[in-house]
This record gives structure tokens, sequence and C-alpha cells, in this order.
């Protein structure tokens, strides 16, 4: 079922903003209609208005729904270019002392394991010194972040995913078709919800990550994540963002491109 966008579709988005906390204001109409629709089909809802009669009564269906609009696309080692480019930064980072990283909108963990896994696999990288900050909005999703584990019927093509490393039996461990992150990467970790656009940085960072995220959402919510970003470098810092992703024309001026097709910057704010 695809019902037409309008008014009913309009007064949908307020509530589900102004009653369930969900900013519905930051996202692209046509991402937020796909994913309604998509709740809408599962429950026989014809139309908007209805669907919305069925939100105010079922806060079980109030869950479901927030869990579909948020954006939870992730692998280890996405774009392995990327992190490769990033074995540099890690090493000249560590070499100078303590180094604190951020991966915001980290969904259930795996970029933020992937640099532990790259710290600990780069003899050049001092792993003792890096501490990681994985942040969401979704609490449930980062209670799957830190317990760190990954079951094949979502991660089956583990080996692929995991390739940049190699042996990658060294930081995961297998038991049945469970894939759990070893303990001592785990500990390098700490996760915590965070609201990317309505919250402060949670600390100051030396490199933060923040990919695949402004593909969904407009124009306004994009500068207030740079915003958000850019402020949780430290200067000179680093920021790495999704491939298919770019700077906005009215934040270009705070950063310089260190490897600019593999979008990774640095802070000269």
């Amino acid at each position: 079922m695809a019902a037409s966008r309008g008014r009913g579709f309009d007064r949908l988005l307020a509530y589900i903003e102004e009653s369930m906390g969900f900013a519905t204001s930051m996202y692209n109409d046509a991402y937020l209609d796909r994913r309604i629709s998509a709740r809408m089909r599962r429950n026989d809802a014809d139309g908007y208005h209805a669907y919305q009669r069925l939100l105010e009564s079922d806060d079980d269906e109030q869950q479901a729904l927030l869990d579909t609009l948020s954006v939870n696309v992730t692998s280890f080692f996405r774009n392995p270019d990327v992190w490769e480019a990033l074995r540099p930064v890690l090493r000249d980072l560590t070499a100078d002392g303590r180094t604190k990283v951020w991966s915001a909108a980290c969904s259930d963990g795996r970029e933020a394991y992937s640099l532990a896994m790259l710290a600990h696999d780069d003899p050049q990288v001092r792993e003792d010194r890096i501490r990681i900050v994985g942040t969401d909005i979704k609490r449930e999703i980062l209670r799957k972040a830190t317990r760190g584990e990954y079951h094949a019927s979502e991660t089956n093509d583990l080996a692929e995913q995991l390739a940049p490393i190699g042996d990658y039996e060294r930081y995961v461990e297998r038991e049945g078709d469970t894939y759990r992150v070893s303990r001592a990467l785990r500990r390098m970790v700490d996760f915590r919800r965070h609201d990317l656009i309505r919250e402060s940085p949670p600390a100051e960072f030396d490199l933060v990550l923040c990919r695949n995220l402004f593909i969904y959402i407009d124009s306004d919510a994009k500068r207030a994540v740079f915003e958000t970003l850019g402020s949780g470098l430290r200067p000179g810092g680093y920021l790495t963002i999704g491939m298919t992703e770019t700077v906005p024309a009215n934040c270009r001026s705070w950063f310089e491109p260190v490897e600019k097709r593999l979008r990774i910057y640095r802070s000269v704010r």
C-alpha cells in the first residue's frame, strides 16, 4: 500500500515528533515515508490517519516505528580503503599521546570495534593509548553494541567484512552461529546514548567518525550535526564521513581535506 502524501502525512509526522520525541523535521520526507509505509503495510493501516490512531493506542507499535525510523545500516570495515587511510592517522595520533575517538551514530557497534581491531592489528599504533566512545540515539541498539555479539543470520559475510585485518579470529570468537568481539576490544569502547542534533558532544576528540548518516537527513539537520561534530573535535583533529557524503558548503571552511576522495578531513577551527 502506498498512500499519497498530504495533510495526513504532515499531521502524522507532527505527532511522531511532538508525542514520540523523534525529530522527523530533520529527516528527508521520502525516507520517512518509505519507513512509515512499511509499518502501515505490516499493520494493514488504511492511510496515515488510521496509522496515527494505532500509534496513539499501541505502545509496542510506537517502539516498532521508532526502531524502523532509526538508521542502522552498518558493517565491519565498510569501504576498506578508508580504513587503510586511517592507519597513518592513528599512528600519528597515538605517537603524540592519549587518543580519544568518537564513533557517532555507531549503530550496533561494528564501526567502533573495527577501529579497535585496526589499532590492535597495526604494530605502529599504540592501542593502549586509544579510548573509543560509540554513541547512538537508540538504547536497544546500544545494548547490542555493548554485548559485541553478532549472529550468522545478520553477519553471514563476516569473513569478507573482516578481510582488511586478515586473521579475524584474533579479535572475534565464534560459538556456533554467534560471533563475539573479544573482551580486549570491548574494553576499549564505551557505548552511550547521544542525540547528534539536540545535544552537545560527549567530550572533545582527536578523531570523529560519522559515516553514512547524512544521506538520510535534510540540509538544516546536516548543518546541526556538523556543528556538533566540529565542536567535538580538538584543534587539528580528524573527521571521517561516508564516501558518498559531502561537507555542507557553509561548513567547509571548518575543515581541510586530508584524503578528499575518502572523505577524511582535518579541523582548522
